[in-house]
């Protein structure tokens, strides 16, 4: 997929470039969807996009040991082992933590807040599509505690650009077909701005200014591929199956054999002062 940088205003939705992760709903909404990603580990590391090259490029120059919070399934670590880092992670859902651990990661699960560093020290603390998990005062706290002086923490997550007729097609889909999803996954607004400027107000005196970088790319799926990732989106495990079944069917009979996704992905990062 292209990894060019760029800057976009109209980023809408997640990593799996559909029904964003970034809702909020209430509790204990809330906590059941962060808890639904592992029901179907393998689809989720199958489906989901990775990240653009150029910022794994871009966090790994100067990062040898890192911590990946929420490491998932590994789809990001493994990005960055390849490009030369020792990657540590803490998951708190072990059934999603197993995938990674199958790919050669250690994964220590707890809720980032409440894990153990037991003194150990990174150059790099990253969060791939999971920082909005995360309480941003708690998590940037013991995120200073482990980065060395000069670490930098790094938060990013892959946000869809559909142009506008589709973005309300697929709203109307939703709203008829998945009644019982918490949250309006295709609202009109960018979950992202909100969940980006929370990341930054957590963060302080430990770290310097925080910087917002974007990587504008695309991807091109086929009506078969976008349809198995939909389910591995925040809560649609939890949908009745005849809604999901339904929400299927409806987004298939729109989208046509490929189609291209532009993406933006977005980083909030800071260096420890």
């Amino acid at each position: 997929m292209p990894t060019n940088p760029g800057h976009s205003h109209h980023a809408r939705s997640h990593d799996a470039g559909h029904p964003h992760d970034a809702g909020h709903p209430a509790d204990p909404d809330r906590r059941r969807i962060a808890l639904s990603f592992g029901i179907d580990a393998e689809r989720y590391d199958r489906t989901r996009p990775r990240y653009p090259a150029a910022m794994i490029e871009r966090i790994a120059a100067d990062a040898r040991d890192l911590l990946d919070v929420g490491i998932g399934t590994g789809i990001a670590a493994r990005q960055f082992r390849d490009a030369g880092c020792r990657v540590l992670g803490v998951e708190p859902d072990p059934r999603i933590a197993e995938v990674a651990r199958r790919s050669g990661f250690t994964v220590e699960q707890a809720r980032f807040e409440e894990w153990e560093p037991r003194g150990r020290t990174f150059d790099a603390v990253v969060a791939g599509q999971t920082w909005h998990w995360v309480d941003p005062v708690a998590g940037a706290a013991r995120a200073a505690q482990v980065l060395r002086p000069g670490g930098r923490l790094a938060l990013f997550w892959n946000t869809v650009e559909p142009p506008a007729g589709l973005a309300a097609t697929f709203a109307t889909i939703y709203r008829r077909a998945a009644p019982s999803l918490p949250f309006d996954p295709w609202a009109g607004a960018d979950p992202y701005a909100s969940v980006a400027e929370k990341a930054t107000a957590g963060l302080d005196a430990a770290f310097e200014a925080a910087e917002v970088w974007r990587y504008s790319w695309e991807h091109e799926y086929r009506r078969e591929d976008w349809l198995d990732q939909v389910p591995t989106a925040g809560g649609h495990h939890l949908l009745p199956p005849g809604e999901l079944d339904a929400l299927l069917a409806g987004l298939s009979e729109v989208i046509g054999e490929r189609f291209t996704m532009p993406y933006t992905t977005i980083v909030v990062t800071a260096r420890k002062t």
